[in-house]
């Protein structure tokens, strides 16, 4: 009986079948199928939180050129030999501050509707 259990077991064994695991990348870029391209992308676009929009549109474009035109009076300014007008001043949705230090004229630019800053340095000439 043992006999037989053992001949069992070793016969279903053996009948068993394996195969070579092969590894083959999806995505285009590493060797994987170029009709994938397609699906990655749209399934990438859907995923992304972020949108053309984000900024606001071209809402807040006349403000940047107002900074636009602030520069570029600082640099006459500057470079004209007058002194830049020092100080606090704002347009639209930013507000200005200029100083002079040891670094050079400095612009810290306040967007007052999101909080966000920046600072411009000019270097010294």
């Amino acid at each position: 009986m043992r006999l037989t259990v053992l001949i069992v077991f070793l016969s279903i064994g053996s009948y068993g079948m394996a195969q070579q695991l092969t590894y083959t990348p999806k995505n285009p870029a590493f060797g994987g199928d170029p009709f994938n391209y397609t699906w990655m992308l749209n399934s990438a676009n859907a995923q992304n939180p972020f949108s053309d929009n984000a900024i606001g549109g071209l809402e807040g474009l006349s403000d940047l050129n107002d900074l636009d035109n602030l520069l570029n009076n600082q640099f006459n300014n500057q470079f004209g030999g007058d002194n830049p007008p020092l100080g606090t001043s704002r347009s639209g949705n930013f507000e200005y501050e200029v100083f002079e230090s040891t670094e050079g004229l400095v612009i810290n630019v306040l967007d007052i509707t999101t909080g966000e800053q920046t600072q411009v340095i000019i270097p010294n000439g």
